[in-house]
Order: structure tokens, then sequence, then C-alpha cells
């Protein structure tokens, strides 16, 4: 990790990057083999040791957007006018992570840190980023899905409105998110692996089942309504496009929250800087400011086969499986909404679409369904329940000297015991609203970071070492952030307090 500094301070270079916050100190990037213990990255290194950050990232957005959000959407008002939004939503995210990512790897400094480089300083920025997003997640909305699911599961029925059963479901499913990344060694790297587990048992399964009853007419009319640009249709709400929007994907203007990752993978100056260990791991002292590589030849292919990696995952993982994991449930519940005649609602999209296939085709679907669903919700909580607590570990541990005094050099003693204060929190919120509410309040809370966070990534990406530095078209997809996600949350605060902008 940091073994590449050289103790005298005096011999240390260094690269004043934006304010409030100490210069980057400058070493050389480290090669992939060097980070992955291997000889060569070939095509199996690759998906072994390489990929895999962007699948934290899938894992969460599978089950937003992806099962509850996309599908009532399309479940109500059919795929005219919602497809398109749902791939320009995914393109646009894409580009934004890769961004966010950028910055990330060049710097082994988690987003939530860099923001503390933005003019005026730390000790606003830092703050109010671990506000937006503990506030836009700590609903527990998909916990509380996954605990219909669950009920739906063990009892064979749909549980009744207002049940309290289903929340201890999802209480419990928070607690065993917390025996998750208690048991990890490295706990980035737990998290990939049960993604890969859960989210190729989703897709698969999905993809299985799509197969068995939906016609080809089905499939034809989700693609088409993914590639056909047209007016949003009767009824629906700019609102309810807002939270489709803003949760298609990962979470828009947030999607930062998810991108620290890269630093624990050991992306490139995140192999520098150290990571945050589970219980059953060793304590690796993780710096609480980055480094960055100089201007020279030899950094610049290194930075080039790094960001190569970089957008492999993200356009190889994360898109691809956005898009298959929108496809997918949206025209399984078109297909439900065919065959029972009826239309989800906020109360019952969680389990529409099993009990739909169980009037159908009996039980053993009902529970396949069933099944999808909860591992889909759960491996979103998983996701933002830990990536809360990883935000707000890291915001501390940068900014609080007295905070690293007190931790000894080990974040853990800071990581577990706030998961289990947020862990009490979200069990008392998610008794207050119905789960989808709860996702739809998330999704459009989400869509205020697009108003802030491009801009401050163009600031700190235009100051990093040339080779690293975005071109402008860059800059415009940032922009184009700002303005699609960005009229979603100004709408949504016009509809709260009093009308929407657009209606249709």
């Amino acid at each position: 990790m940091a073994d590449h500094i050289p103790d005298d301070p005096e011999t240390i270079a260094t690269r004043p990057l934006g304010v409030s916050r100490p210069d980057l100190v400058v070493t050389d990037l480290p090669t992939p083999e060097e980070v992955f213990g291997v000889r060569r990255i070939g095509p199996k290194e690759l998906f072994r040791y390489a990929l895999g950050p962007s699948l934290i990232a899938l894992g969460i957005s599978v089950g937003s957007g992806e099962w509850l959000l996309g599908p009532q959407a399309v479940g109500k008002y059919g795929f005219e006018g919602v497809g398109w939004v749902i791939v320009v939503s995914a393109v646009l995210q894409t580009l934004y992570n890769i961004e966010c990512s950028r910055y990330v790897v060049a710097t082994g400094e988690a987003p939530v840190v860099g923001w503390g480089r933005v003019p005026p300083g730390w000790f606003l920025w830092v703050p109010i980023s671990v506000f937006v997003v503990i506030f836009a997640f700590i609903a527990g909305g998909w916990a509380a899905s996954a605990g219909q699911g669950m009920y739906a599961l063990v009892h064979g029925e749909i549980p009744a409105k207002g049940a309290e059963e289903p929340r201890l479901w999802a209480i419990a499913l928070l607690v065993l998110v917390f025996l998750i990344t208690a048991a990890a060694r490295r706990i980035s790297r737990t998290l990939e692996l049960a993604n890969w587990l859960m989210v190729g048992t989703i897709l698969a399964g999905l993809l299985l089942i799509d197969l068995f009853i939906v016609p080809f007419s089905g499939w034809w009319e989700g693609i088409k309504g993914f590639l056909t640009p047209a007016a949003p249709p009767d009824g629906i709400t700019a609102t309810e496009i807002g939270g489709l929007a803003g949760f298609t994907a990962l979470a828009s203007g947030l999607n930062w929250y998810v991108m620290g990752h890269y630093r624990d993978k050991g992306y490139g100056m995140g192999h520098r800087t150290g990571f945050i260990s589970g219980l059953r791991g060793e304590r690796v002292k993780l710096l609480d400011s980055g480094l960055t590589f100089p201007d020279d030849e030899k950094n610049a292919a290194l930075w080039k086969r790094w960001y190569r990696l970089l957008c492999t995952d993200m356009w190889g993982i994360f898109f691809v499986g956005a898009m298959l994991g929108m496809l997918l449930p949206t025209i399984l519940m078109a297909r439900a909404v065919e065959l029972s005649g009826n239309k989800p609602t906020q109360a019952n999209v969680p389990t529409f679409v099993a009990a739909a296939l169980d009037e159908e085709y009996g039980r053993w679907l009902f529970y396949c369904a069933l099944l999808l669903g909860v591992l889909i919700l759960f491996s979103t909580q998983l996701g933002i329940f830990e990536a809360m607590v990883r935000v707000t570990t890291d915001a501390a541990h940068a900014t609080s000297p007295r905070l690293r005094a007190l931790l000894e050099g080990d974040p853990r003693r800071f990581y577990y015991p706030f998961m289990l204060v947020l862990l009490v929190i979200i069990s008392i919120i998610l008794h207050f609203a119905l789960p989808v509410s709860l996702v739809q309040w998330s999704a459009n809370m989400v869509n205020l970071g697009a108003l802030i966070y491009p801009f401050m990534l163009i600031y700190l990406n235009t100051k990093l070492p040339r080779a690293a530095r975005p071109r402008l078209w860059h800059h415009v997809v940032l922009v184009l952030n700002f303005l699609f996600f960005g009229f979603f949350f100004v709408n949504f605060v016009a509809d709260f307090v009093g009308d929407p902008l657009i209606t249709f």
C-alpha cells in the first residue's frame, strides 16, 4: 500500500489539488499485474481478478428501477414512451460512473473525500454529501419489499396490507447484511462474490422464465420500446418518470457513492491508499489522503491500461447487465398484466408477478418468481446498506484527526458500530410507508445529486495529471446528466409542494 512513499518528508513530491485538503503525494502507478498478482492480464485473469466493482453497482441497480419502478411503470402504461427513458438514463449513468471512477483510480480517494477538495472545502461538501446519501437511502424500501417476498415464500400467500411480519423479515435481512460484512476478510471482495452469485442467478432465472412464458411479440414490444423515442404515455406523472430515470441503472447523480469500491479493488492509486477490511481480515492502514502519479510516459501508458480496465468493467458488466436487468423483468411484468387482467399498484408490485404466475402456471412458478424477487431486492439492500456505512466511514476517517487517533488506524472500529446504528434507524423507518413509495422517494432524491456533483467532477478531473484528464465531450456528458436528472428533481420538489412542472 503506502510502502511506495518515501520515508523522508523532504524527498516526497506532492501535487496540489483543490482546497482544504492535503496535497496529493506523487508516486508511480502500479501495474495491473502487480495489483492482481498475475503474470499477465488475459481474458481469464480479467474475469477472475480485474473485473468486479461495477458488479456491486449492478447488484444495487437490478433491485431498484429494474424490479420495482420499471416493471410498475410498464405494467401500468406499457413500453411506449417509457422504454427510451430507461436507455437514455442507463447510457448517461454509465458515462457518469466512468467520470466518478476516473478520479478514484487517479488519486486513490473515495469520491466523498474528493468532494472535500472543491471550494469552499471539506467542511461544506463532505457533510452535505454524507447527509444526501443517507437521506436518500435510509428509508429501507428494498428491505421492506424483500420482506414482503420472504413472507410470501414462507406462507405461500401475499401478505395482508400493513402486516407486521414482512417488516420483521426485512429487519432480519438487514441483520444478514451485517453478518456478511462481518464475516468478510476484504469487504469489497466479499460483496463482489456475493453479487456474482446473486446477479448471475437473477439474470439466468429471469431469462428462463421469460423464454418459457413471454411470447415473441412481448420480447419485440420491450426491445422496440427501448429503442423508439416517444412522448410519455397519458396518465403518467413526471414524478413517476423521474423515479424510473433516477433508478434505472443505479442512482443518477449519486452513483459516486458506490465508485469507491475501485479503490478497495486496488485500481490505479487505490492500490497505494488501502482499503476497509472485514472483521476476519487483517488490519490494513487506510490513508486519510490520496496520491497521484507523475506526468511522464511510463505512467501515461499505465493510466491507459487502467482506464481500459475501468471502461471494460463499466460497459461490459454494468451497462449490459443493467439493460438485461431492466428488459427481462419488464417484459415479464407486461406478460403478468396480460395474464391477470390487472395492473400493479405501489402496494403489490413486489409480489404482483408471482401472484399472476401462480394463477396461470401453478405454485412452482409462484415460488420461483418470489425467490428471484427476494434475491433482486436483497442484492440492492446489501449494496445500499453497506455503501451508506462506507461513505460515512471514509468521510469521517479522512476529515477527523481526532477520530483517526481514537480508531488507532483501524476504520473498522467506526464502520461496524455505525452499521448497527443505521440498522436500528432503518428498522424503525420502514414501518411508516409502503415499500415502493419509499423507493420512489429515494429515486427522486438521488436526482438531487445531478444538480451538484457533475460540476464538482468537472472541477476535480480537470486538475488530474494530463494523461487522466477528461476530454471536452466528457464534460458535455456531465452537463447532460445535470439537465436530464436535474429536471426530474426540480419537478419532484414542485410536485411535492404544489403542482408538477409537467403533466401528461
